[in-house]
């Protein structure tokens, strides 16, 4: 029992803490996700507006998310995240006030999403980088299926408690664009108070890079390219990361774009059913998050086969949703995936995170978001605009079975089939 308690992550009191706070957080984010598309559509009537302020959080996060992780390499990932939530936490409570205030103008709001994009550019590879500072290389699979499996919780739990925040302030003797102001505020107001939390659980963590600091070669765009070299030089490594950037480019921008449309023309409960399709995806990716360890001891060593697999299956399932009308029906599909998603990411990010040396993580973590995150929006954009021209069962159908045809025919890849070895890459200069 006492081998057992030590084995346990929970055992690790930095892990604790990181655990504790980073929940708080991804709890509060959900707030602001919900109340910042309503706050602008509230304030213009125009959607348009709205693709304004996700392009503007958008593109200086996939600017920067490079540089981002060569600065974590730099300074310690627990330093950078600090700043990168402070300065995050100042956003959200200016906007709380100016909101709660009535000073609220358009303009500002462009110029908060900026801000929080451009932090978040250096948050995302931080976050990442930190969890093996804090852990045993065989305890990054559960550790990061507790994080991420608490991540898709917040999703289910925070947009509804959200929800209520923003009903309870509502107030009918409000002119119609403020009319839900003191719920909004409210709103980023608990967001703000989240980022708290975190922010003190960082200050009292201590993660390897504080104490034992790897000096730097040259300036940080020489760093960022020691990285990609880095990346480049490991085949299995180079390998993924080309991959993931294809399928993020092929598949994610129509799953993006085409599921609201599907939910709004399609399903049978309207809005609703956009809720529930989410809903049952991001269940299914926490269900698998939690399976993910399991299935990786099956396939021990085919961890790249087993990728592949999943990919092809999950293409099946979404060109399957080309035919579906029934709300019920697109839910038990993505759940499907969802499961399978789940498996895969916990799965390669520990891999990576085994793989690649603690001084090169930060830039590693920050090639890996950016294929998604970076080119996300790229593929939204080019799926939107596709949509114009073709039916979205067309786009369904033509994604997924893409999305098959590239895994099916990368099964032929020895790169990607070894991946699963645990050695650690060769660690460039700089």
């Amino acid at each position: 029992m006492a081998t057992a308690h030590r084995d346990s992550v929970f055992a690790n009191h930095n892990f604790r803490l990181l655990f504790g706070g980073s929940t708080i957080s991804m709890l509060g984010d959900q707030f602001t996700l919900v109340a910042l598309p309503w706050l602008v559509l509230k304030l213009t009537g125009n959607p348009a507006a709205l693709g304004l302020v996700l392009a503007a959080m958008a593109l200086p996060r996939a600017l920067f998310m490079l540089i981002g992780g060569a600065l974590v390499d730099r300074l310690s990932p627990r330093r950078v995240l600090l700043a990168a939530r402070g300065v995050n936490a100042l956003l959200v409570a200016l906007l709380a006030a100016l909101v709660l205030l009535g000073d609220i103008r358009m303009w500002l709001v462009y110029l908060i999403a900026l801000g929080i994009g451009l932090s978040t550019a250096f948050a995302y590879p931080a976050g990442s980088a930190i969890l093996p500072q804090l852990v045993r290389k065989d305890q990054l699979q559960p550790a990061n299926a507790l994080v991420m499996g608490m991540r898709q919780l917040s999703m289910f739990v925070g947009p509804a408690l959200a929800g209520v925040v923003i009903s309870v302030g509502t107030h009918g003797a409000q002119p119609q664009a403020m009319q839900d102001a003191e719920g909004l505020g409210l709103a980023f107001a608990v967001d703000a108070v989240s980022f708290a939390f975190s922010l003190a659980s960082l200050l009292l963590i201590r993660v390897h890079s504080d104490f034992d600091p790897k000096p730097a070669a040259g300036g940080v765009l020489a760093n960022v390219a020691s990285g990609v070299r880095m990346i480049w030089a490991d085949l299995p490594l180079r390998a993924f990361m080309l991959y993931a950037a294809v399928v993020s480019v092929f598949v994610g921008g129509p799953l993006q774009v085409g599921l609201p449309v599907l939910a709004d023309t399609r399903m049978d409960l309207g809005a609703a059913s956009l809720g529930i399709l989410m809903t049952a995806n991001g269940g299914g990716m926490l269900l698998g998050s939690f399976l993910s360890g399991h299935a990786s001891r099956i396939m021990r060593g085919r961890l790249g086969l087993m990728v592949l697999t999943i990919d092809s299956l999950a293409g099946l399932a979404l060109a399957t949703l080309a035919l579906v009308h029934a709300t019920v029906t697109g839910a038990v599909l993505l759940a499907a995936t969802g499961v399978l998603a789940g498996i895969a990411q916990i799965a390669i990010v520990s891999w990576i995170q085994r793989r690649v040396a603690p001084e090169m993580m930060g830039r590693a973590m920050s090639v890996l978001m950016f294929t998604f995150m970076g080119l996300g929006p790229i593929s939204a954009a080019i799926a939107g605009s596709l949509l114009r021209l073709i039916p979205l069962t067309d786009l369904f159908a033509g994604a997924g079975l893409l999305l098959t045809a590239i895994a099916l025919t990368c099964m032929r890849s020895p790169a990607l089939r070894s991946i699963g070895m645990e050695r650690p890459a060769p660690v460039a200069a700089g």
